[in-house]
């Protein structure tokens, strides 16, 4: 039987399937340029399903500059949608001018809008209480917005937000080709005394349409963002490529039949740039002759990446229904985009939850365990080496995004775990092992970043883990910040990260510098500090008194003073052991407690 916490994560992926399945539904929907009311009221619909309030309403701007309902789920009063209010006042208002999300949990005492005494009247009686609104725009003009709304008072949570943005992004989708289809047959009659322009005119249609189909078919299918790419590519002509939100390009895809030159990022920088900025298409030849068409990739007000569009001299310059093609792919692509964002994020999260446990539950596996890892693949009783990753410039957080994905190619399971960017992975060489993902961070980030490995004895990760982990923190202190390695290379500090040594450490300290630790300890002082200090910067008076930011005459007293507590010369000795127990007492201080 399924525990509280399998039962809610096999609701939330239910209900994130429902929420895809609707999601697809709609767009699929929009390849038949339907009626736009019956359009209007399956999004409406499907928004009200999923989001589970009272009611659900779009409404739109017209031509007199009011907001009025164009569709309705769950309203009891007729007044209430035969009502319109000037689109720069309530709720509506607000969302239309600032074109995103907001919410009031209760409408009638809400003060962050103008109201509008006539709604106000027909709210009261549709007992319109908390209202969550979210801007339906197109080619960055905000046209209307959908709304839902409950009875009670409640508050909006951010998937909520999310999902209502998705139903309205594809509800302006619908304005929009509606707008293109009836511009289309206004041509079309226009142009009746020229056949032969209103066959090219239709085959260019029919060709958008067709490609339009197909590329919701391949989302359809379960397809890929590179499927889309190689599609756009086949259809068009030229070189298509996908940029993600740095502008670095994710897929290429060229044509078969009519190839083109691939552009460098950087020749594409201002291009992706402009198309940002506008919320359209854009165009751009360069030196060479070659021209580039790029549109921005948006979910809501989220950016995700822009797709490029590359075709040689001589081409002319793109219709209208190739670019619309083209604008319409980023639609595509963005609900892939998200899907496998949600994907992802809910296989990291799974991972590192069986991490967790693991570490948690162990020594040993049990039935439970070794049934859930086998589910992902992964053979538990080969989880045998632990590694931990630090990074100067990013996050624990982050830095476990990037071990998910070499989890995901090794077997292995990945996540943070006490704060810590954590895999326990199989090795038959650790030292390769911890190597070769070292090197794969490193090429990633860009940057340097530690990992150490410990292999697991007997299924015993969580003290693999605390081995690891302070010895990371061992390797920092002594100055190590690109490295990949095992804890067995820093076998001379075992007794520091190692806790089962601590005796060990504890007695070779107190033999080395028990008189000295028990005189600070009496006397408030800090000798110990200083004597190491001194040997840290090569028994420099000068260099270690301006360190300590002291006199250097106070300097040479303390040091005076902690021989007389040790016996010896500590200005003319070069006490080795002395040396090393002071470096070991300084690493002691700064590795974490155990786990």
């Amino acid at each position: 039987m399924a525990g509280p916490g399998g039962e809610a994560e096999s609701s939330s992926l239910v209900r994130r399937q429902r929420e895809l399945a609707s999601l697809y539904a709609i767009a699929k929907s929009l390849t038949a340029l339907g009626e736009l009311d019956e359009v209007l009221r399956s999004i409406v619909r499907h928004a009200h399903d999923l989001i589970g309030t009272d009611f659900t309403y779009l409404s739109l701007v017209g031509p007199d500059g009011r907001l009025s309902a164009r569709a309705s789920e769950g309203t009891i009063s007729a007044s209430f949608l035969a009502a319109g209010i000037p689109a720069h006042v309530g709720l509506g208002g607000k969302v239309l001018r600032t074109r995103s999300p907001h919410w009031v949990s209760d409408y009638a005492v809400a003060t962050l809008f103008d109201h509008d005494p006539d709604f106000d009247r027909v709210a009261k009686v549709e007992a319109l209480v908390a209202l969550l609104g979210v801007p339906l725009v197109i080619r960055g003009e905000a046209v209307g917005a959908l709304f839902a709304a409950d009875r009670s008072e409640r508050s909006f949570q951010a998937d909520e937000i999310a999902l209502l943005s998705a139903f309205a992004d594809h509800a302006a989708v619908a304005l929009d080709n509606a707008r293109l289809y009836d511009a289309s047959r206004t041509a079309l009659q226009e142009l009746r005394t020229a056949y032969r322009k209103i066959e090219d005119t239709m085959a260019v249609m029919e060709r958008a349409q067709a490609i339009h189909e197909a590329l919701t078919g391949v989302v359809l299918r379960g397809g890929t963002p590179d499927d889309v790419v190689q599609l756009l590519a086949d259809q068009l002509g030229g070189s298509v490529a996908l940029l993600d939100l740095t502008g670095a390009a994710l897929v290429r895809r060229a044509s078969a039949s009519v190839p083109c030159r691939t552009p460098p990022e950087t020749d594409l920088a201002d291009a992706v740039v402009n198309a940002r900025r506008s919320g359209r298409c854009t165009t751009s030849v360069d030196p060479a002759g070659t021209a580039h068409s790029v549109a921005s990739i948006q979910a809501g007000d989220s950016y995700l990446g822009a797709l490029a569009w590359s075709r040689e001299a001589g081409l002319g310059a793109p219709d209208d229904a190739d670019v619309r093609t083209l604008e319409r792919a980023t639609h595509i692509l963005g609900l892939l985009i998200l899907k496998e964002r949600a994907v992802a994020e809910a296989g990291e999260r799974l991972s590192g939850e069986l991490l967790t446990d693991l570490m948690v539950g162990g020594p040993g596996i049990s039935p439970a365990q070794r049934a859930r890892t086998r589910a992902r693949n992964i053979d538990a009783d080969r989880l045998d080496l632990v590694l931990v990753a630090d990074s100067p410039t990013l996050s624990p957080t982050d830095l476990s995004r990037y071990l998910h994905d070499i989890a995901r190619d090794r077997s292995a399971l990945a996540g943070e775990h006490l704060g810590r960017a954590t895999m326990v992975l199989p090795s038959d060489d650790d030292d390769r092992t911890v190597e070769e993902v070292h090197r794969r961070l490193r090429r990633t980030l860009g940057g340097p970043v530690v990992v150490v490995g410990e292999r697991a004895v007997n299924h015993d990760w969580a003290r693999a883990f605390s081995l690891a982990s302070r010895c990371a923190a061992v390797v920092r202190a002594l100055g190590h910040t690109d490295l990949g390695a095992t804890t067995a290379r820093y076998a001379l500090y075992a007794m520091v990260f190692d806790t089962e040594r601590v005796r060990d450490l504890d007695r070779f300290i107190a033999g080395s510098l028990g008189p000295l630790l028990d005189y600070d300890r009496r006397r408030g002082t800090d000798l110990v500090g200083t004597l190491g200090a001194y040997h840290v910067h090569r028994a420099n008076v000068a260099a270690t008194a301006r360190a300590l930011h002291l006199h250097v005459n106070t300097l040479l007293k303390r040091l005076d003073r902690a021989g007389k507590v040790l016996g010896l010369d500590c200005r003319q000795d070069n006490d080795l052991e002395l040396r090393l127990a002071l470096r070991l007492h300084q690493l002691r201080e700064v590795v974490p407690a155990p786990a």
